[in-house]
Parts: C-alpha cells; structure tokens; sequence
C-alpha cells in the first residue's frame, strides 16, 4: 500500500494566505528531503508563479500539461509534472482556463472523484512522500474533487478581523466532503499574517482554541517583509532567505503537518 499522502490547503476567504503556505510547506518539505509533487489548482495560478517566472508558467499555462487539461480528459497526472529547481520537488501547474473547470466538471460521471482518479497512477507509484494541492478560494465541484482526493486537509486562517469570516462554511463543505470521501480529515488549522501586538490576534487564537475537535498548530505565521520580496522573486521564503523570521516559521509548521500527516 502506499505511504503518499495527499494533503489540501483550502480556505474559502481569499486572502487567507493559503497559496503561501502551500508553497513554502512544499519547499520545506523538498528541503527536508522529502519528495514532494505540488498542484496548482486555482486559476490565479499564484502557486505556479512562486516557483516559475511569469513567462514560464504563460507557456505552462498554454501547452496540454497542466492540471485544467489533466482533468478536463481525465488522464493521468503523470503526463503534466514539471520538475522544479529544488531537487526532489516537481509541480503540476495550473491555467488560467481553470475559470471553466466547474463547466468541464458537470457533465462528468462521479465528478467528485475526477482529480482522486488522476492521481491514483501517481500516488500509487509511491514516487512522492507528499502531494500537495492548492485549493482556489470556493466552495464548489473543484474544491469538493480536491477535498475528496486528499487524505488531510490544512486551513490557513488569517489572524484579522475578517479571518474568521466563512470559516463555519469552509467546516461544513469539508463534512460534505467526508460522506463522500470518509478517509478525508482536517489536519489543522494554521494562523498567519499574524501580529501579535493586535488585539485581533489575541481574539483569533482564543477563537480557534475553542474549537472542537480541530487541531490549532503551534507555529503561526507572523506577517514578514522577506515573504513578499521571495514571491517577487518566484521562490518560496524558506530558500529565498532562510534565516528570515517567516522562514523559519514556516519550517517549524511543516514539521508539525508531516508529524501529524504521518500518524
């Protein structure tokens, strides 16, 4: 049986800072010489840019090997990885053309398990440790065949006054998810933007605290100037500049999530 597990970042508020974790966990993990498969599921294809240049993921974007093609034919993942630059790390990217994913998905039989049923060959090879996908922030067919493909689930939440907004949503969608998909479950929830001489902060983790049956990860991500000059350079913070504050956070978290995700 295979070791690979398949987990999911999803938040249905944008701005969650969803993308960021996904890629820098990905790279952490890369780095920690794990072998790690990432895809990019929104059409904002942010996750892509984190590792390519602008120019390169456009012609990702247009050639038949990224994941809006993969699931549109229903072929297998295999065809659509891209290596990165970090050794043991590769990508299936995204389109832009993802805008019409929930279109292409409709018509399809057991259009909830579209993406599990690309990815069987992959994870099946136990050719990765982990496999990440980058959910987009809404709550529909896409997000569901994310969900029911994943064996864990991370939700980054911002820690603002809006952080918390749709986060009874995103809780109920992923319930849905496990009538469909039983062995889905929520890995945790991950705090970032965080500035802890907020009050707001304070109230965000006393919140999540609270919850019942939902693991708040220790490390939470505080808001740090090195991530966005690493995103303007298409590199994940935690190889950009690794003595940086968010970089470091960032590898404390993905040491929890593969601590978790391997029980």
């Amino acid at each position: 049986m295979s070791k690979t597990k398949v987990i999911a970042f999803a938040n249905n508020k944008g701005g969650s800072g969803k993308t960021t974790t996904c890629s820098n966990v990905g790279c952490a993990m890369g780095l920690a010489g794990k072998r790690t498969l990432m895809i990019d599921g929104d059409m904002q294809m942010n996750l892509t840019i984190s590792y390519f240049d602008e120019e390169t993921a456009l012609e990702f974007a247009k050639s038949g090997k990224n994941i809006y093609q993969a699931v549109k034919e229903e072929k297998d993942l295999e065809d659509c990885i891209v290596p990165t630059k970090f050794e043991g790390l590769d990508m299936v990217t995204s389109s832009s053309l993802m805008s019409g994913i929930e279109f292409e998905l409709f018509p399809k039989w057991q259009r909830e398990f579209v993406l599990r049923k690309c990815l069987s060959r992959v994870k099946a090879s136990g050719k990765y440790d982990y496999i990440l996908v980058d959910a987009p922030p809404t709550l529909g067919s896409w997000v569901m065949n994310i969900l029911c493909a994943s064996d864990h689930v991370v939700i980054p939440v911002e820690a603002s006054p809006w952080g918390l907004f749709g986060l009874a949503n995103m809780f109920e969608f992923c319930n849905l998810s496990k009538q469909l998909s039983p062995g889905t479950e929520i890995l945790g929830i991950a705090i970032t933007k965080a500035n802890e001489r907020k009050k707001y902060f304070r109230q965000t983790v006393e919140t999540l605290k609270e919850l019942e049956d939902t693991r708040l990860f220790e490390t939470y991500i505080r808001i740090d100037s090195a991530i966005e000059w690493s995103q303007d350079s298409s590199e994940p913070v935690v190889a950009f500049k690794k003595s940086s504050r968010s970089a470091i956070e960032y590898t404390n978290l993905t040491k929890e999530i593969m601590k978790y995700a391997d029980r």
